[in-house]
């Protein structure tokens, strides 16, 4: 029996990926191993979103290789499409395959014995043009499902549409079927991912489901406690969709909804689909029917043409603005995007005080939003991840409480009062041994 172990770079579309390609490999009798139990064979699941990542890819490798010299090492997602003969040329890399070939790997590579050359297996991005159902099993207390892949949009900066092709998703019934399958498995929490999650309901080119109908047809599902939404494109997050999870049992009071500038002027270079005043009429709407919603950002700074002038609007306009938390990123130039040809760069330099000054803001927000919550009662889901003796869980609205480590609190839902932030920047809460209340 081979040993096999698998390294996860980028999102939780990733994760969910990796977690279905492991249950391939064991499936036909391969034995899952960490990363440091000289494995037989390396998958190492591979992000492009920023040059960073492209690194981190190398590093992995070499990691690798000081844990099992002998090991075959397959690289596939995002980077391994977009650069395969790049990463082919990697010392130690004996398979890269991209998106059409990834979830093949078993039968692709069969024996897994290494050659002279890398075998390259990646088919132009136009033939990536199939659903793989995916999602995550057995790694934490929540389940990242996959219900869309790909994107149709265009933005500048994004090399996403060449990594992973044309917008698709998983039908309403296959993706409740998975639901239902995960909810067998004892998991309480499900986040729906996606490239563009809110563009859901696409099949053969042909749009015939809407990612409202999916969320009306999960809420059904009677043995997940908690659904979250992972992102949302502003222009795609409806009123109606707002309006449901407020009402909802199931789907939490919490937004993951991208910015990338608060300049027009920006958002017109980045080629998004909307400007600053929809993003703050969504997050108007969203606060006016769940005040106690938490709602993230994600921003680019460093954008070429982004003035000093265009980032303080930016940063004016998040600090005026009622959300949590940012995940912020300096902008990185991306090979076949638009963006890296327009004028007006901007220096490393500038990139990384801009990114700076957003998350010392980001911090305050946080801070903010946790203590407005102080003295509100809450159902926190407790995981088993266990530090120095203290245990984490999330409230419905996605503040992170620690408790002192009780394995019986593993996987559960307890009602209480949140009391106070700790040093650690973590709320501390009572238990009011009360049953558990729906939002």
């Amino acid at each position: 029996m081979k040993k096999v172990t698998f390294y996860t770079l980028g999102c939780k579309l990733n994760y969910s990926e990796t977690s279905t390609i492991g249950r391939i490999f064991q499936e036909r009798g391969f034995e899952k191993v960490e990363f440091t139990d000289t494995p037989d064979i390396y998958v190492i699941n591979t992000c492009s979103v920023t040059d960073n990542a492209d690194k981190k890819c190398r590093k992995i490798v070499k990691e690798a290789l000081k844990h099992s010299p002998n090991a075959f090492i397959t690289i596939v997602g995002c980077y391994a499409q977009l650069k395969p003969k790049e990463i082919s040329e990697i010392p130690g890399v004996d398979a890269v395959l991209g998106a059409a070939e990834k979830f093949q790997l078993v039968d692709i590579l069969e024996t897994f014995e290494k050659k002279d050359k890398a075998e390259v297996h990646a088919s132009p991005i136009s033939e990536a043009n199939t659903f793989h159902n995916s999602y995550s099993f057995g790694d934490r207390t929540r389940t990242f499902l996959k219900v869309q892949d790909g994107c149709d949009y265009s933005c500048s900066f994004c090399t996403i549409p060449l990594a992973r092709g044309n917008s698709r998703s998983d039908s309403i019934i296959n993706v409740v079927r998975s639901a239902n399958e995960i909810a067998a498995s004892g998991v309480k929490e499900i986040v729906l991912t996606g490239v563009n999650t809110g563009d859901f309901g696409i099949q053969d080119g042909q749009r015939v489901e809407t990612f409202y109908e999916l969320v009306q047809e999960l809420d059904k599902v009677e043995r997940i406690e908690r659904f979250r939404i992972s992102s949302i494109e502003p222009n795609l997050l409806k009123d109606e969709i707002i309006a449901f999870v407020a009402q909802s049992n199931r789907f939490m009071p919490h937004f993951h909804v991208p910015l990338q500038s608060g300049s027009n002027n920006i958002l017109k270079l980045m080629r998004r689909r909307y400007q600053r005043e929809l993003y703050a009429d969504r997050v108007a709407s969203i606060k006016d029917l769940m005040p106690h919603c938490c709602i993230g950002v994600d921003v680019i700074v460093g954008f070429p043409g982004e003035t000093e002038e265009d980032f303080l609007e930016t940063y004016n306009f998040l600090n005026d603005l009622d959300v949590s938390y940012l995940h912020v990123f300096p902008y990185s130039e991306r090979e076949n995007t638009l963006a890296p040809e327009m004028p007006g760069k901007v220096s490393t330099k500038d990139r990384n005080r801009r990114a700076d000054m957003l998350r010392i803001l980001s911090e305050k927000k946080k801070r903010a939003f946790y203590e407005q919550n102080i003295g509100r009662e809450f159902n926190v889901l407790f995981e088993d991840d266990v530090k120095d003796g203290v245990m984490e869980g999330w409230t419905e609205n996605y503040v992170r409480v620690a408790a002192k480590y009780d394995p019986v609190l593993v996987n559960e839902t307890k009602h209480v009062r949140l009391t106070q932030l700790n040093a650690a920047g973590l709320m501390e809460a009572e238990e009011t041994y009360q049953e558990v209340l729906k939002h």
